[in-house]
Parts: C-alpha cells; structure tokens; sequence
C-alpha cells in the first residue's frame, strides 16, 4: 500500500506535516485506559494535533474527558448480531464519519483486522502497529511502520503502547506516562451523593472491588470477607463496589453473607465514571487484576493488586503507589491461562492467604 514502505529503525515523521491522527484500540476497559498516555504524549510533543479515538462503544468512559482527544468514534460489540443491511449501515456511517477527518496518521494498537482495514481505506499517509510475527503480507502491508513487540513478559502495556510512538520518533518524557481517566462532573457528584448518605468521609474509607469479568482472576469469597473482617475490626471503613452482572453482584453478596461486619455495599449502582469519582475519594484500593484496578491509578489512589495467572509486569498498577500480592508457592505463575488447566479456578489465587494481602494493605496506609 505504502509506496517505499518504512521498516528502518530510523525513520521518524514529521509532525508538522499531520494534522490528525487516529487512535485505534479495540479491546477491553483496561485495554483502553491504558492508552491513554499516547495521547497525552501526541499532544504535548505536537500541540497542533487533532487526536482522535476509536474504541468499542461500552469503553467510550476511559477516555471520554481526556483534555488531548478532539473526538471519539465508537463501534458497538453488537453489530455482529445486527442484520447485514443494519450492520453494513453502521459500518458506512462509521466510515463516512471517519474519512471525513481526513487523517494523516493511523495508530492501531491491537491485533484487531479492522485497523489494518482502515489504513487502506481511510488513505492515510501514515500508518504504524504492532509487528506482530507469522500476521500475513496483507497485514505488513497495510502499515508504514510496524513497532517491535516485547522479548519477554515484562514491559507493561502501558509501555508498549507507547513504542507506537517511539517507532515514529517520539521519546515520551517520564510524567508524560501517566494515565489520566476524568471522571467528570455528573460522576463526581454521584460518588459524593452516596458516600455522604452512607456518612462516610473523603479519604475515611478503603475501596474494595473484588470482582472482575474473568472468575478465574478472582480471590475466593471466604478469604475476601476474613479481610474486610480484619479491616472492619480495627475500625477501617470498607466500601464494596462490583459490576451490575449477575455474576459479579453474586460474587459481593457470597463475600457479605460470610462477613461478621456490614461493610457498604454499593454493587451495580456507579458507572464507570462514578467508579472512578468514588475510587478517587478512597484512601486505598484493593482488587483483582481487572478494569477497576488500572482506574485507581489512573486516578492516583494507592492500590493492593491480587494477581493470579495474569502477569503484574505487562498488567500492574501503574505509576501509583502500590503492592502487588501473589502466590509465593506457585512457580507456574504467571501462566495466562483461565485457570488451572483452563478449568476457570485458579489454584495460586485460591490458596492466597489474606494475611499476605493485609500486610501489603498495611504496608500501603504506613507510607
């Protein structure tokens, strides 16, 4: 596609040529707020760029007052179930949108085929993605630049995120590499209408979310409540926050039937903007490897991270002050699979003791 196709690793852009620059990432919550430092770097090296994003359309609130994104394009998970008439309809509609911003730069961080799709069609005159091995000429070839993938396991996605730029010929500064995540106004005063009606203070209470999409990410709910226990004992004040799904809110009511205190319980009731406003007031946040985990830093509160199969170098909590808590008896961790032999239980989770989770807790509040 591109005409003397760019694979050197000396052959950055010049930015004063482009004007805007599309972002690309499809993936998960997480995924998504952790790009956000691209962003913040694009506009702080480039002041004149327009920066837009497109993500799945449910993800849209990790970036959605983001001060360096001009606009955010959105592509529902639903369409797949739509007739082909509606979903060809959305797909030109969304096209349309997209061709007429006219952007010079593509930068597409996933290995999503809609990204290479789009550097042909939109006519970019740049386009970069991960070099990813064994993808196919039609791949290679829709791209400008390809950005070197990780040797090993541990650069973190936040990192690696930014090679996009690097390939490019942009060096982030350190304090450009934080996440930013605004909750903004209608969120914040959420967050402060419940917290005020549960009499509980800004900064006067640990954010405990427990749960996330993947069952095999989670701590046992026995273990989970022995530790609001211990919290709750010494006079900690606890909050518990999960996801509207049945499976999540099942997950917090198991963990409050086994606790011999009453933490608040606000499951399925905050956005994910509100969660993040609620999460910001928090003094500590404890959870599992999950969205709600990469949101606390993003909003600056220390975290106490659970990791099991997922690994803590690519996944953990990110510039904030933290403590990551794992399997000290497991040396198969961190394996990536969804459980112990795909069997969605996660044995270096299930035996976690929450004396060890307690002490990262402790260690937290000390600093």
């Amino acid at each position: 596609m591109f005409r003397g196709m760019h694979s050197g690793p000396s052959d950055p852009i010049d930015f004063a040529t482009i004007r805007r620059v599309l972002v690309v990432k499809l993936r998960h919550h997480g995924d998504v707020l952790l790009t956000s430092p691209v962003f913040a770097v694009l506009k702080a090296h480039a002041p004149h760029l327009e920066i837009d994003a497109l993500v799945y359309s449910d993800t849209r609130e990790m970036l959605e007052h983001h001060p360096a994104i001009a606009a955010i394009h959105t592509v529902g998970r639903n369409w797949r179930g739509l007739s082909a008439p509606a979903r060809l309809a959305r797909e030109f509609g969304l096209l349309s949108d997209l061709r007429r911003r006219k952007y010079e730069l593509l930068i597409h961080l996933s290995e999503h085929p809609r990204g290479a799709w789009l550097a042909r069609l939109l006519g970019c005159c740049y386009a970069v993605a991960p070099g990813y091995r064994g993808r196919t000429r039609f791949w290679r070839r829709s791209f400008s630049h390809l950005f070197a993938l990780p040797l090993n396991a541990r650069r973190h996605m936040a990192e690696w995120n930014l090679d996009s730029l690097r390939r490019i010929g942009l060096q982030p500064e350190p304090g450009e590499r934080r996440l930013t995540l605004i909750p903004g106004s209608e969120a914040e005063s959420q967050a402060l209408d419940l917290l005020s009606t549960a009499g509980i203070s800004e900064r006067g209470f640990i954010h405990l979310h427990p749960a996330s999409r993947w069952a095999f990410k989670c701590w046992p709910a026995a273990r989970t409540a022995r530790l609001i226990d211990s919290l709750m004992g010494r006079g900690e004040q606890v909050v518990l926050t999960a996801a509207p799904s049945a499976e999540e809110r099942g997950l917090v009511d198991e963990i409050v039937a086994n606790c011999a205190h009453r933490p608040v319980n606000l499951s399925g009731r905050l956005s994910l903007s509100s969660l993040a406003a609620l999460t910001a007031r928090a003094k500590l946040f404890v959870g599992v490897d999950s969205a709600p985990m990469h949101m606390a830093a993003a909003v600056g509160t220390p975290v106490v991270a659970l990791f099991g199969p997922s690994g803590e170098h690519e996944w953990g909590p990110w510039m904030v002050p933290n403590r990551v808590v794992s399997s000290l008896s497991h040396p198969c961790r961190p394996c990536g699979r969804d459980g112990c032999g795909g069997g969605k239980v996660s044995d270096c989770l299930e035996t976690l003791p929450e004396a060890q989770v307690l002490a990262a807790v402790d260690a937290l509040l000390a600093v």
